[in-house]
């Protein structure tokens, strides 16, 4: 990892804690704000520690465009979760021919960017 990448990783990290600690629910609840921040905190801890010996430069550099989609989302929707795909199982068209591995290679390929990693941890 080059230094500028580490500076960059290691902005990104301070980032998600700084909007951890000034984080409101949409609700406004003590309890869920509180529950919130936690679960921006720990997300942020274990994907960060889960890639820490990440090297290839491609792999890096999608990560840090998952962090920084979901930080955006997250901002925007005022929600720190995950935003889910909608799209109906097996909705996607298939071939003649074709078996469910097809399915499943659509499927992976439709995935946003932001849930990347999601699924690997929870």
């Amino acid at each position: 990892m080059t230094p500028a990448t580490r500076q960059e990783v290691l902005g990104l990290y301070r980032k998600i804690l700084q909007i951890a600690k000034n984080w409101q629910s949409a609700s406004g609840q003590i309890e869920e704000t509180m529950k919130e921040k936690e679960y921006i905190r720990n997300e942020a801890r274990t994907l960060f520690r889960k890639n820490k010996n990440v090297t290839d430069p491609k792999l890096i550099k999608q990560c840090i465009e998952e962090c920084e989609a979901r930080i955006e989302i997250g901002l925007h929707y005022n929600i720190p979760y995950p935003r889910p795909i909608h799209l109906p199982p097996m909705g996607l068209a298939h071939k003649q021919g074709h078996t469910l591995r097809h399915q499943e290679k659509l499927r992976k390929i439709s995935k946003p960017i932001y849930l990347k990693s999601h699924d690997e941890v929870s």
